[in-house]
């Protein structure tokens, strides 16, 4: 059975709060919108950025969530793990691994259709989104991944004042357990787990941005298309970090929206 239902408006029906999982006694949540269709639709799993340490399913990836409606899509933004400490970095994987496997569990009760969902996530959520698609089990296959402003080479983020946690920055810096983080930091790369049978990804990234340069993505575009993915990148100019920052300006909003909306389109067609 699913949870109850809030008020609905538009053809739409609209979930708050919904528990997808309970791990280590922390309650893992999503909300939800489905168009209420007679054929079931595709549907976007949200993942909202923070810096692995802070950040909400609602207020951070607000602006993404009416375009999905608009055209069509459900939409499924969860939380997940935040961090604390450095052997913390990397559990929030298995968390948007486990809101897949949830969806696609529920998806003739939510009316959505299990083979055609996508990932769309910012920042950190995006490097979460990734890994999932890139390195998860074969169950959590995905048709498509959005990545907006994604730190893809997090060992190439070491040095950036704000990209990766303070602790994490402090303890590669001539401490005795500096190499294992740098290879955790490997791991956790998704640039390091590029493969030519891989989903196709979307990358949006601002042209100004301080925290997560755009060469990162212009990186991983470069190494997916040489192991024969697909992979394309949108540069939003002038854009920093932060798609919230977007809004005060249409002419950065708007047209990243409409790409985003066209390419899942397309991607998820079938």
């Amino acid at each position: 059975m699913l949870p109850l239902l809030s008020p609905t408006a538009g053809g739409i029906s609209v979930y708050r709060d919904v528990e997808y999982a309970r791990t280590g006694g922390i309650r893992l949540a999503l909300d939800a919108a489905v168009p209420r269709s007679a054929a079931p639709c595709p549907a976007v799993i949200v993942v909202h950025g923070g810096g692995w340490v802070r950040g909400d399913r609602r207020t951070h990836v607000e602006p993404l969530l009416r375009p999905l409606s608009d055209a069509g899509f459900a939409w499924f933004s969860i939380s997940y793990r935040l961090i604390t400490d450095v052997s913390q970095f990397g559990v929030a994987i298995q968390d948007v691994e486990t809101a897949i496997r949830y969806v696609k569990a529920h998806a003739a009760e939510y009316g959505i259709d299990s083979s055609r969902i996508a990932l769309v996530g910012e920042s950190a959520g995006g490097q979460l989104a990734a890994m999932a698609a890139l390195a998860g089990p074969p169950e959590c296959g995905v048709k498509a991944v959005v990545a907006i402003y994604t730190p893809m080479d997090l060992v190439g983020l070491v040095h950036s004042p704000d990209a990766l946690p303070q602790w994490i920055r402090e303890n590669v810096r001539g401490t005795p357990w500096a190499g294992l983080i740098l290879g955790r930091l490997k791991q956790l790369s998704p640039i390091e787990h590029v493969r030519r049978e891989m989903p196709p990804f979307l990358l949006i990234h601002g042209t100004a941005d301080p925290v997560v340069p755009l060469q990162q993505s212009r990186n991983m575009l470069q190494r997916v298309r040489i192991a024969g993915g697909s992979c394309e990148l949108f540069p939003v100019h002038g854009a920093g970090h932060g798609i919230r920052w977007w809004e005060s300006s249409a002419a950065m909003a708007e047209p990243y929206k409409r790409e985003m909306v066209r390419w899942l389109q397309e991607k998820t067609v079938s």
